[in-house]
């Protein structure tokens, strides 16, 4: 009896750590608790994270310390929506997307964001499918933002309202650094306000969609699922 039991403890502690081991190392699922990256993602957005997007990490390291990585590190792109330990509190886990790699030039004039020098191109968009996400902002004026990308086109918010970090005289990202902004300009912490990313607080890079749900428990927004979005490739 003792025998067998050991033993069946043993198999479900294998399953455990197999499991924890593919989730720090492979694919982790999160969260979105908050409006910081409408349009592209909801509040209630459950999403997948590529762990070895960036390189192959030694199991569990990054869960305890800065990650251990068994193969060479490759770094961000402009443009990934990432999700790290925020620098500022790291048993916090944030996603915002990156604006600016290490040596890059940023500067941003009445929430126009400047890059090496030449204005990154926002074209205001209209479209149904964007005027969807303007519903919590109420009695403001709120503009859709189309960002043409290399790889795929994504969406910004922005507002009339006005905030601290509209103008931000212009500066270099430093090296093993990463500059960070929310797709809802207006309505993000990120490093305008915090300062940079560290390479090493990095988990993965944001991929896909697999559900979304809120729930009054969790949220104040009541009960809402939204069957169209699983599946979604986030760009």
């Amino acid at each position: 009896m003792k025998k067998n039991i050991f033993k069946e403890i043993k198999s479900i502690a294998i399953i455990i750590l197999a499991v924890f081991a593919f989730r720090s190392t492979f694919i982790e699922p999160f969260r979105i608790p908050s409006g910081s990256m409408i349009p592209t993602l909801n509040i209630g957005d459950f999403i997948l994270v590529n762990k070895f997007s960036y390189g192959f990490k030694l199991p569990y390291s990054d869960m305890f310390s800065d990650p251990i990585y068994l193969t060479n590190f490759e770094p961000p792109k402009r443009d990934d929506v990432i999700v790290f330990k925020y620098p500022e509190d790291p048993s916090i886990n944030y996603i915002k997307r990156v604006i600016g790699v290490p040596g890059d030039e940023i500067e941003m004039i009445e929430k126009r964001v400047f890059l090496n020098g030449k204005l990154i191109s926002y074209i205001p968009d209209s479209s149904v499918a964007t005027k969807d996400f303007a519903d919590s902002f109420d009695g403001m004026k709120v503009n859709i933002f189309k960002v043409p990308n290399n790889n795929h086109d994504y969406f910004i918010q922005s507002t009339d309202r006005a905030t601290k970090a509209d103008t931000i005289t212009r500066f270099k990202v430093p090296a093993g650094k990463y500059f960070v902004m929310g797709d809802n300009r207006d309505f993000s912490g990120d490093s305008r306000y915090w300062g940079f990313v560290p390479e090493e607080n990095i988990k993965g890079r944001a991929f896909a969609i697999w559900m979304s749900l809120t729930l009054p428990v969790l949220d104040s927004t009541g009960l809402s699922f939204s069957p169209s979005r699983i599946g979604k490739v986030i760009h």
